[in-house]
């Protein structure tokens, strides 16, 4: 999992797209992204890493993505992005695996926000009409765009997400206070083509490529619980550390349940009423059976069968 320690601004600048300004210049980079499974399936082939600031009104998101061929076609607001190469964001304020913000955007700086009420594999839904108001974003091309005939150097993007409108699902204070961990990641989609008559095509058949920051041990960006996380602070640019992710071993520990409740049912058609059931042995852990939910306890830290994940 990783982290990231997330400084605060006071210094203005003009969303434009390009990273080499200040204060960009202070913000450290995040690792360099990698497969969405892991470390066990190959480097990527092209090198993506990002950044993060943040002041009383935005948090600000930089990356820079290596591309030899610059490419996009997806012009329309809230289509999806991801059948062009992009960037996405992935925002859960609480962690509690629920009620995220999911952002995408292409080279030609064409965006897609929603909100998910819960993951995919717990029932959705995704809601398309949610806005991310007062959104700034911006894409500077070292190179051209849907120009097959030269090679490109790669492109950067810059987005200013409002903490008014984060603050919507945030079920936390929005801005942050000094200290405050976030559940982030970021994802970038990157599809093998070929030129047909001087424009880019996907190769038939052959799927995308999923390179992440914090890797998901599955091609599935919706696993939250795998996400890293960012801890907000007041110091300087350059000072500071980051702490554990709060309560680590007990989500850890509740996910396992969680997992092994999910495989359990697929077997049986109903949850399993003890952890001797689930062959799970977490130290602390109680759960609570009806037919058709579940509840596990660690701690303060709880679990339902939707995958949520709250402290009391």
């Amino acid at each position: 999992m990783r982290s990231y320690l997330c400084h605060k601004t006071t210094t203005s600048f003009t969303v434009d797209g390009r990273l080499d300004k200040e204060p960009w210049t202070h913000a450290a980079w995040t690792d360099d992204f990698v497969d969405i499974e892991g470390d066990a399936k190959p480097k990527p082939r092209f090198r993506t890493r990002a950044k993060m600031m943040w002041n009383d009104e935005y948090l600000f998101i930089g990356a820079e993505l290596e591309e030899p061929h610059i490419w996009g076609y997806e012009t329309e607001h809230d289509s999806v992005i991801f059948h062009d190469n992009d960037f996405e964001v992935f925002i859960d304020p609480n962690g509690d695996n629920q009620l995220y913000a999911e952002f995408e955007m292409n080279a030609r700086n064409t965006t897609w926000d929603l909100l998910l009420i819960r993951a995919y594999r717990d029932g959705g839904p995704a809601v398309n009409g949610w806005e991310i108001k007062g959104l700034q974003t911006a894409v500077h091309l070292d190179g051209t765009l849907n120009d097959p005939t030269d090679i490109d150097r790669g492109w950067s993007v810059e987005i200013a997400m409002p903490w008014k409108s984060l603050g919507e699902i945030a079920g936390r204070t929005s801005p942050p206070v000094e200290g405050d961990q976030w559940r982030i990641n970021f994802s970038r989609v990157e599809w093998h083509t070929d030129i047909v008559d001087g424009k880019y095509h996907k190769l038939p058949g052959r799927p995308e490529d999923n390179w992440v920051w914090s890797p998901q041990g599955a091609i599935d960006m919706h696993r939250p619980w795998t996400w890293g996380y960012v801890q907000f602070t007041t110091g300087a640019f350059g000072q500071g550390s980051v702490r554990p992710l709060d309560g680590l071993a007990e989500r850890t520990a509740l996910i396992e349940i969680c997992e092994a409740q999910r495989k359990y049912r697929q077997q049986t058609g109903h949850w399993a009423k003890t952890l001797k059931d689930l062959g799970v042995y977490p130290t602390g852990a109680n759960l609570y059976v009806t037919p058709s939910l579940y509840e596990a306890t660690i701690g303060d830290y709880h679990i339902d069968s939707s995958s949520r994940i709250w402290k009391s």
